[in-house]
């Protein structure tokens, strides 16, 4: 990579598919609501939509890294539209024939797409930018875009539920669905023409690995973060969703547009907290941002679960006729939804810290990651039948578990101690 030459538009692009991610990985919170609804499920079935697309990342991981060695950025990225676009069309057939298991089936391939793409973004945008701070953050600057459609799904699906529980179908979220094929299409044909550098092929020549990611701890300690950071991520917001529209366990039976609208607010600080940890990241290192958010991020889970449900506050919503006020909550709920505000700069931490150092195997680790990124199913899942057993705000416990190994990992569990294993380039 030449020091001269300006990466602007492959790192434009790669913010784009940062926009895609989020769009389609954020369409099972609101579904889980349609689908609890139109087919009775309980809260844990409710969250099988997320399992299902992010047990994907456990099939594909491995297979994503080698397809990226093997073939490059570009190739992979056009691999990962298409199969996307088939998987939202498979959504779609799913409201058509009133089948829940075609919408699993659906959320399952998407769960191919959004690996692959996850392990094209990452890796290149932390290359283009040189790694270290830079690297961090660029890809903050692409998470804050990520935030961007994370914030716009559950405030339109849940628009587009209305306030009537019983028109919540999946027919309802079709204009939804309609948009991501629209994106997958339009980024496809702007992938294809463009050309995209890839800077970390040797052309034809193999590359010799005498070792892997897993030779290094910190790797190790940080591919167990990353599975917990994506359940901490997805199970926040989705398990409040349907905290707020429910009726049993402790449920608040809110409408489903405000409630959409507080979980938009959710993603609405991730992207703030990105904004600004994209600033930040130039004066502060990844460790020192990780441990600061994920003992924030205690703090907040651990008030939602002990303040009772009858203290509310008002917070900015859009209600179902489009109109925007206060609406009351309570400040449990509140306060989760500030862990967006500490959940916004994690991702971007714990690769950069997980990565740094390992040179030639950076490839082959990001591929690796996206295996743990099948948490962001795994964990909501495991909150979801907890919610069933007990109440939502027991259920939290999961979550603050999970925030105190990420701080385990930011003070202790991200330092390199195998600087003796040669990770330079050889041919």
């Amino acid at each position: 990579m030449t020091q001269n030459k300006s990466y602007a538009l492959p790192i434009a692009m790669m913010f784009a598919l940062f926009f895609m991610i989020a769009f389609v990985t954020g369409l099972p919170s609101p579904m889980g609501v349609i689908v609890a609804k139109q087919f009775g499920a309980s809260n844990f079935l409710s969250q099988l939509g997320f399992f299902a697309n992010f047990i994907a990342y456990a099939f594909m991981g491995i297979p994503a890294g080698m397809l990226l060695e093997r073939i490059g950025y570009k190739k992979t990225a056009l691999i990962a539209v298409v199969v996307g676009f088939s998987g939202v069309a498979v959504q779609y057939l799913s409201g058509q024939l009133g089948s829940f298991v075609v919408y699993l089936a659906g959320a399952f391939i998407s769960g191919f797409s959004m690996c692959m793409l996850n392990t094209v973004v990452n890796p290149m945008l932390n290359t283009l930018g040189g790694g270290g701070k830079k690297g961090n953050q660029l890809i903050q600057t692409g998470g804050s875009l990520n935030s961007v459609a994370a914030t716009i799904v559950p405030v339109l699906v849940g628009y587009l539920m209305g306030a009537n529980a019983a028109d919540r179908t999946i027919d309802k979220a079709n204009p939804a669905l309609f948009i991501a094929m629209g994106i997958f299409a339009i980024v496809f044909v702007v992938l294809y023409i463009m050309n995209i550098p890839e800077p970390r092929l040797v052309g034809k020549v193999k590359i010799k690995h005498e070792h892997s990611p897993l030779s290094f701890r910190h790797f190790i300690f940080g591919a167990i973060a990353i599975f917990v950071y994506v359940g901490i991520e997805i199970g926040i917001p989705s398990t409040a969703n349907l905290y707020m529209t429910s009726a049993g366990n402790g449920g608040l039976q809110i409408d489903a547009t405000i409630a959409g609208s507080v979980v938009g607010t959710y993603w609405f600080l991730m992207m703030i907290g990105r904004i600004f940890g994209a600033s930040l990241a130039s004066r502060f290192t990844s460790k020192a941002m990780l441990s600061a958010v994920s003992l924030l991020g205690l703090v907040f889970v651990l008030l939602a679960i002990v303040l009772p449900v009858t203290t509310t506050v008002s917070m900015p919503v859009f209600q179902s006729n489009i109109s925007f006020g206060l609406a009351p909550v309570p400040i449990g709920i509140m306060f989760l939804i500030f862990c967006g505000l500490c959940t916004s700069v994690m991702w971007g931490g714990i690769f950069n810290l997980a990565v740094e150092g390992l040179g030639k195997y950076t490839e082959a680790a990001s591929g690796i990651f996206m295996v743990m990124v099948a948490g962001g199913g795994i964990l909501p899942l495991i909150q979801g039948r907890i919610a069933d057993l007990t109440t939502y705000a027991t259920s939290y416990w999961v979550i603050f578990i999970c925030l105190a190994y990420l701080l385990f990992y930011a003070l202790i569990g991200s330092k390199n101690v195998n600087k003796d294993i040669p990770v330079e380039v050889l041919v």
